[in-house]
């Protein structure tokens, strides 16, 4: 009633409205898809109408990937690197939609997984197992379908393919075979936990998956503590407590670390201490989920120098691992803020009795 008094005081008039507004949701139970008002160019009082169309998300076409499908062009031939959410489904760009929709066939680590992903975006595209128990059986095929022009996708569980997951071996046969290799960026691990972590981003090393050889581990370790560089690693939850157990003994218990959790997930957590305060956090409680784990780099003012003991039992393990004396030295005192000759001598003193008998005894 209120409205209509209120038209009737407006004066005669002519409104032309030549434009049509348009809005679109992301909500995952229906898309208003347009909004048009309009009024006829007619001396009268002004006239409004409003259409409204409601569609399922399964039923709308996605208009702003349609339009840059148009304006781009259809996509040429190669193998697609697409990077895809390492939680939250959001997190994903709209040229990888694109790319996922455009495709021949998407190569996926766990199509149940990837299923998830697609399903939520209405993308239909076929996909094909990819992961590393069958990559090797898998390549011919894949490069026989890419020679023949078709358009590949290659995604992993989360994340950018090829950095710590499947993909750098396909992405390198596709370069020898001279098969365009494109890169699709999105979400990464790695960058998100750095950027947040509040330790240096100007230099910093990436390990991702330490070895499960415990004598390539140690010297990773060895070369990591040595390093000024940020350190970063992927760690399996179940192998949580070994990792702060060994990484302490060789960077000192005063570094400073940050653990990434969950990331872009519900249950998101970064936790700041050093590696001493992290054992006693963790002693008892292991966490779950996807962990990033973040180290500082090795500075003047924090290095520590270890004990005789330490470094007695850290040369031991080297040398009952089958590392020479001289060898063994090189390896510890590369994560040592101690001198290469003390370092001999020490040796020299603790195990030398011992390597004479064994070299005597063969």
């Amino acid at each position: 009633m209120k409205m209509m008094m209120m038209i009737r005081r407006l004066p005669p008039t002519t409104i032309t409205l030549t434009s049509a507004f348009s809005c679109r949701f992301t909500s995952p139970k229906f898309f208003p898809d347009q909004i048009i008002i309009s009024s006829k160019s007619t001396p009268c009082y002004p006239r409004i109408s409003l259409l409204a169309t409601f569609c399922s998300a399964s039923q709308v076409p996605d208009p702003i990937i349609e339009q840059d499908s148009s304006k781009r062009g259809p996509l040429k031939p190669g193998l697609y690197l697409v990077g895809t959410p390492i939680g939250n489904l959001e997190d994903i760009t709209l040229r990888a939609l694109r790319v996922l929709k455009s495709a021949d066939v998407i190569l996926s680590e766990d199509t149940r997984h990837s299923g998830k992903l697609l399903r939520h975006y209405n993308i239909r595209t076929p996909l094909l197992s990819y992961h590393k128990f069958n990559e090797s059986q898998r390549e011919q095929r894949v490069l026989r379908r890419l020679k023949e022009g078709e358009i590949v996708v290659l995604i992993s569980d989360a994340g950018t393919p090829g950095i710590s997951d499947p993909g750098a071996e396909l992405a390198k046969l596709c370069v020898d075979e001279n098969i365009p290799v494109i890169p699709i960026p999105g979400p990464c691990a790695v960058v998100a936990a750095l950027s947040a972590s509040g330790l240096d981003t100007d230099e910093f090393t990436f390990v991702g998956f330490l070895s499960k050889h415990g004598p390539s581990r140690r010297e990773r370790l060895t070369a990591s503590a040595n390093e000024a560089r940020t350190q970063i690693f992927y760690v399996p939850p179940h192998k949580f407590s070994q990792f702060l157990e060994e990484s302490s003994l060789l960077f000192g218990d005063s570094r400073r670390c940050v653990m990434a959790r969950e990331m872009t997930k519900i249950h998101e957590e970064f936790w700041r201490g050093t590696l001493g305060e992290a054992k006693v956090r963790f002693l008892n409680q292991q966490p779950k989920g996807e962990m990033t784990l973040l180290i500082e780099g090795r500075t003047n003012c924090l290095v520590e120098t270890p004990s005789e003991d330490q470094l007695e039992h850290e040369l031991g393990e080297l040398i009952s691992r089958g590392h020479t004396l001289s060898t063994a030295v090189k390896l510890v005192a590369e994560g040592a803020s101690v001198k290469r000759k003390t370092l001999y001598s020490l040796a020299l003193k603790k195990f030398g009795k011992q390597l004479e008998a064994d070299d005597n005894s063969n």
